[in-house]
């Protein structure tokens, strides 16, 4: 398959669609964030828009956070990659310091300009996205987050990556001018380096490298995609009243570009490397017993360009930084301090059901223990976690228990625990369960307009029968009585009462029930006739 060229926006438009527009008798426009003005009127922005263009401009010019600033708001959020936050952080001020100078000094927009733009490196779960998500809260430049693995290379199926400049300024709300200072992330990188195998053509790869390091350096990218038929015709609209379309473009001179991945086996490579640098290939001080991913920080470019990466495309990233694996203290310290931590989405999750819990020391360390066994960093916490509460996440709900405790004996085994918990309130569930009798018999009386009054007997039997079959009140009544109203019906035509006595025996045959009663209603029936002819 070869490349399909780009043509101007209006040739693409299939002739049916670029006769109809021309002869459309309606002088209106088609919305896709481009503004449309009327034939013969000056491009000026509407007040609002100039005064937002201006209200975002002001706040680029009053950004005043200093590099550590920044630190200590990541720290509230990711424990460790100190260095990893040292390099984000002075290069988000040095952009915004650079972005001010632009404002204040037009022509310093087009004198050369060097960007840091940042390599983040580490093994997967350490905190490179999380940490991206943090910054992207605070700063005031449109953000915009991409996975390298949706892109291909132009003219194959998959993601162009000039969308990336188009969202940025979808982000920036169509402020041209505001996206043009934006920041980029694309994260899992390494997924597009270069396949060595031979086994065709690598249109993920190498192709989207290439396209990549064009944005990080310098170029126009255009608003209109070549797939965005919206504003394709939006342009096609703008000729027909102006006599020709509008171009737009934004300029990726002044983006930062912030790339991560995980770069599997790199560290292995620059181990090997390190090594036999060193006199009869002894392993460097301070290395010893250190993980894998602590040779990271020794990587340099000729070990990312084997590992599959374009040369041009690393000399884009110049500043480099590999983060830490973390340790079992530092998952506990995640579970204890981070204000991210998923402890948290855990409480929330059983707030939902107005249930607390309490979770000891020993039972955090074990978590944290448990978690680095997974080798997947501080993602390995929801999967302990899932493990210790799923069965509480599904049992305490329907119970009357607010409150519990986990401990490392919970963690180890936390089925055990839960049986226990359920044993010592087998007598609160009781009450639960019977609460739950008169809540149905409540809705059966809005939903059919009965009245069904529950006698002890019946409450007894339905209690027994939900511990005994594991099922809930609702599903054992709703099984039960799912047509009994269609009998109740035949019974009250005549204006009868629409109360209802249910007994034990109702219970265990509702069908039997029905049939009796409306056996008993027309024997009643008749011997009221016979009685008015008999008197008559």
């Amino acid at each position: 398959m070869s490349k399909k060229t780009l043509q101007d926006p209006l040739e693409q438009l299939p002739k049916q669609i670029r006769d109809l527009l021309k002869s459309s008798p309606f002088d209106g426009g088609f919305q896709s964030g481009v503004t449309t003005e009327s034939k013969g009127s000056s491009s000026s922005p509407p007040d609002s828009e100039n005064e937002a263009h201006q209200e975002a401009l002001n706040r680029l010019r009053h950004f005043n956070l200093r590099p550590r600033e920044i630190r200590d708001h990541l720290d509230r959020f990711v424990i460790q990659q100190r260095e990893a936050k040292k390099v984000l952080s002075v290069a988000i001020c040095d952009h915004y310091n650079h972005v001010r100078h632009c404002l204040e000094e037009p022509s310093a927009r087009e004198r050369d300009y060097a960007k840091q733009n940042i390599l983040l490196l580490g093994p997967t779960g350490v905190g490179k996205t999380y940490l991206m998500r943090c910054i992207a809260r605070m700063i005031v430049v449109p953000f915009v987050r991409a996975d390298a693995t949706k892109f291909s290379e132009t003219g194959y199926v998959g993601g162009d990556v000039e969308d990336l400049v188009r969202d940025l300024v979808k982000a920036a709300d169509g402020d041209v001018e505001l996206a043009q200072y934006g920041i980029i992330y694309i994260d899992e990188i390494d997924k597009i380096a270069q396949n060595n195998s031979g086994g065709g053509r690598d249109v993920s790869g190498r192709g989207v490298q290439i396209n990549l390091l064009k944005l990080m350096e310098e170029t126009d990218v255009s608003l209109t995609g070549q797939n965005d038929i919206a504003s394709q015709m939006q342009a096609m609209m703008d000729m027909q009243r102006g006599g020709k379309s509008k171009k737009r473009t934004v300029n990726t001179r002044h983006i930062l570009f912030i790339v991560s991945g995980a770069f599997d086996k790199l560290a292995e490579t620059i181990k090997k490397r390190v090594q036999c640098t060193q006199i009869g290939f002894a392993v460097p001080p301070g290395q010893v017993g250190a993980p894998m991913s602590e040779f990271l920080r020794h990587a340099q470019s000729r070990d990312i360009i084997e590992y599959g990466m374009e040369p041009e495309f690393v000399g884009r990233l110049p500043v480099r930084v590999a983060c830490q694996s973390l340790a079992a203290p530092d998952l506990e310290k995640i579970l204890l301090t981070s204000e991210g931590s998923i402890l948290q989405q855990y409480r929330a999750d059983f707030g939902g059901y107005k249930i607390d819990f309490e979770i000891t020391p020993d039972a955090v360390t074990e978590i944290a223990h448990r978690a680095h066994e997974e080798n997947t960093g501080a993602r390995g916490l929801m999967t302990v976690l899932e493990q210790v509460f799923r069965n509480f996440k599904f049992e305490l709900p329907s119970t009357g228990i607010r409150s519990f405790k986990i401990n490392a004996e919970t963690v180890a085994s936390p089925e055990r625990t839960l049986k226990a918990l359920l044993t010592e309130n087998a007598s609160a569930q009781r009450e639960v369960l019977r609460a739950e009798v008169q809540t149905f018999a409540d809705r059966f009386k809005q939903t059919h307009g009965f009245t069904l009054n529950f006698a002890e007997d019946a409450v007894t039997a339905l209690i027994e029968q939900s511990l005994e079959t594991d099922k809930t009140i609702r599903a054992l009544c709703e099984d039960r009585f799912h047509n009994f109203h269609h009998g109740l019906t035949l019974l009250t035509k005549d204006d009868a009462s629409k109360c209802f006595a249910i007994t034990a025996e109702v219970v265990r045959d509702p069908e039997k029930a029905l049939s009796r009663w409306v056996v008993e209603r027309f024997r009643n029936s008749n011997l009221s006739d016979d009685t008015n002819l008999a008197s008559g």
